[in-house]
């Protein structure tokens, strides 16, 4: 079966706009912060290798390297969302005529919840980490392209923002309150400190255009 990250993006907009269930938000929310690591990648390669920015070009290098690594992490997660959304579909899909198929359902389905939290918050940290690396980009990019640095940031934001809305929905119906407000504090530290970053990014960007 061909990934969604194999597919044309033809394919995946299809898909996103049909009546089936996956791909869906926490799947488009990963494209966007894959999009954000790839637009700093851009940033690096146009730069690297031109005398005008020769005093950054090792840290653009290390810069190309990590945002290719962050990019390849995000793609994946496109895949990670469909896959738990659908495990999760499967356990509200078993029986429960009796007791014991009820508890049974109920446990299978609470404990897939958790894993349907966790997806997106590693979709989360790794957006606010397309952020920071977006900040470098901003800084030390070629002039032609600061523009796109100040593009990464927005889309790794918005790739925050709704992995965000996937962790809340989540987290909101699980039982273990415990784990979910461990989750939940994450969560928050994660966007105050990406809201913050990300504008800041942005008036750094503005101020160079």
């Amino acid at each position: 079966m061909t990934e969604i990250k194999d597919q044309s993006v033809q394919l995946f907009l299809n898909e996103l706009a049909s009546k089936q269930a996956t791909p869906g938000g926490g799947s488009a929310a990963a494209l966007l912060g894959a999009q954000g690591a790839a637009l700093v990648s851009m940033v690096c390669n146009l730069t690297i290798g031109k005398p005008k920015y020769a005093e950054v070009d090792a840290e653009l290098r290390v810069l190309l390297v990590e945002a290719e690594a962050l990019r390849e992490t995000l793609t994946g997660m496109i895949q990670a969302d469909v896959e738990v959304f659908d495990r999760l579909m499967a356990c509200y899909g078993l029986p429960k005529a009796s007791d014991e198929e009820k508890t049974h359902r109920t446990e299978q389905i609470q404990a897939v919840l958790k894993d349907a939290t966790d997806v997106p918050l590693a979709c989360a940290r790794a957006c606010a980490q397309a952020i920071a690396l977006s900040r470098v980009a901003a800084e030390k990019g070629g002039q032609a392209v600061i523009s796109d640095a100040g593009v990464a940031v927005m889309a790794a934001f918005a790739g925050l923002k709704s992995a965000a809305l996937n962790v809340r929905i989540n987290a909101g119906a699980l039982k273990d309150r415990a784990f979910a407000d461990s989750r939940l504090a994450e969560l928050q530290a994660l966007l105050t400190t990406g809201e913050q970053e990300a504008e800041a990014i942005y008036r750094i960007v503005q101020d160079k255009l």
